[in-house]
C-alpha cells in the first residue's frame, strides 16, 4: 500500500524539506504540494490524497478552515503551539500535531505510526473491538519518548522492525539471534511492546509442556 500525501505549506523551501522527509519513509509518496487553501482543495480530489501534511498559517486562510473541509486524513505541521489552536485542530479531525522546527526522525515516527494505523483500518471487513481500541495506541506510537527508562531507542526500533517484517510470529530466541542481542534482552523489549499494545503474544506448548512465547506485530 502506497499512501498518497499532499503537503500544504506556503514557504516553498519548507515544503521541499517536508517532501524530502516524507520520501525517506517507506510506503509514502508526495503526489502534490500546495501553497494555499485554494490550491489544496482541488489537489486532494485530483490526486486521490490519503494524507495531508498541513500548516496552520496559509496566505489566504487558516489551515484550520481547510482542515474542517478535508476528506483526507491530516497531520498538522505548524509553528502554532498555543493551546486553543491545538485543541481546535484535534476537534476538527487532525490525527497528529507536530510543532516546527522538528527533525526528520520526529516526522518519520508519526508517519510510521500512521502507516500502521492505516494497516488496521484499511481492512476490508468489520474490525474487532480489540482492533478498534488498538487504533489510537498505534496511531500515537510516534508521540511517546524514544524509549522507556532503561531501554535503548535503537534497540526498541530494531526489535519493532524485526516483528513488523516477520512473516510469522517470532520467539525471543529468534529475535535475539537475528539482532545479535541476548535472549533476555530480546524478551524484555518484546514484553514491553506487548504491554504497550504494539505486539501480540501467544503461548505455544511444546513436548515438554513448557509454554513458548511467540510475538507478532499488532
Amino acid at each position: 500500500m502506497t499512501i498518497r500525501v499532499l503537503v500544504v505549506e506556503d514557504d516553498f523551501r519548507v515544503a521541499r524539506v517536508h517532501v524530502d522527509f516524507t520520501h525517506r519513509v517507506g510506503g509514502f509518496r508526495v503526489v502534490a504540494t500546495a501553497r494555499t487553501g485554494q490550491e489544496a482543495r482541488p489537489a486532494v480530489a485530483a490526486h486521490s490524497v490519503d494524507l495531508v501534511l498541513l500548516d496552520t498559517y496559509l496566505p489566504d486562510e487558516s489551515g484550520l478552515d481547510l482542515l474542517r473541509e478535508l476528506t483526507a486524513d491530516a497531520i498538522m505541521l505548524t509553528a502554532a503551539s498555543d493551546a486553543a489552536t491545538v485543541r481546535a485542530a484535534y476537534a476538527l479531525g487532525a490525527l497528529n500535531y507536530l510543532v516546527k522546527p522538528f527533525t526528520a526522525e520526529q516526522l518519520a515516527d508519526r508517519l510510521v505510526a500512521y502507516r500502521n494505523y492505516r494497516a488496521i483500518v484499511s481492512a476490508d471487513r468489520a474490525l474487532s473491538q480489540d482492533e478498534i481500541d488498538r487504533c489510537w495506541r498505534v496511531l500515537h506510537d510516534g508521540d511517546r519518548p524514544a524509549a522507556p527508562k532503561g531501554q535503548s531507542a535503537v534497540t526498541v526500533r530494531l526489535v519493532s522492525d524485526a516483528l513488523r517484517q516477520a512473516a510469522a510470529p517470532r520467539t525471543a530466541a529468534e529475535v535475539a539471534d537475528e539482532l545479535g542481542i541476548s535472549r533476555a534482552t530480546a524478551q524484555r523489549y518484546l514484553a514491553a511492546l506487548a504491554r504497550d499494545g504494539l505486539a501480540e503474544v501467544r503461548l505455544r506448548y511444546g513436548a515438554t509442556g513448557r509454554p513458548e512465547h511467540r510475538y507478532r506485530w499488532a
